[in-house]
């Protein structure tokens, strides 16, 4: 009797887990519900692409990684298909997103780091700058205030000591 449980146990557990290859080369390892991928699972493509994380309803859903056929590399959450939530975006070049994301684009609080120095930090909206924030330059100077839809609206520019340069309004220096 209790081999027999344990069978049927690995068989009501495995009916969950399935592979499917698909005709154009794309490969999908997990979870299914209701006949869509919903669970834990992982989907690759021919082209180098690969997702490892949550499904809900046939997308990507929770926590997962999706790694770029070019190399680009993003962790974190996930909602409807689309980035959202917390997470990292890693490029090739080697810049580097940390922060919120919403509908697919940098949202709320986070940081951008360039190889070259570049670094801003603050608040993004629709994937763009937006809100308060500080933008530091590879010299050493920086751009601390205002930004609106990727530019800089109205703040201070200060050079590599902390001293004043510049003030701007409407993005004109004054």
């Amino acid at each position: 009797m209790r081999h027999s449980f344990i069978i049927l146990s690995f068989l009501l557990l495995s009916s969950f887990l399935t592979s499917c290859t698909q005709p154009n080369g794309t490969k999908y390892v997990g979870e299914y519900k209701d006949g869509k991928r919903h669970g834990q699972g992982t989907f690759t493509h021919p082209d180098g692409g690969k997702y490892v994380g949550g499904w809900k309803d046939d997308k990507f859903h929770g926590q997962g990684t999706y790694t770029l056929p070019n190399g680009e590399k993003y962790v974190g959450g996930f909602k409807d298909g689309k980035r959202n939530g917390l997470g990292v975006l890693i490029f090739t070049n080697g810049r580097k997103y940390v922060g919120g994301w919403k509908n697919g684009g940098y949202d709320g609080q986070g940081t951008i780091t360039s190889p070259d120095g570049n670094k801003y930090v603050g608040e993004y909206k629709d994937g763009k700058q937006h809100g308060q924030g500080t933008h530091t330059y590879p010299d050493g100077s920086s751009d601390v205030g205002e930004w609106r839809e990727g530019f800089f609206l109205k703040g201070t520019h200060y050079d590599k000591d902390g001293n004043i340069i510049g003030k701007y309004v409407n993005g004109v220096e004054q």
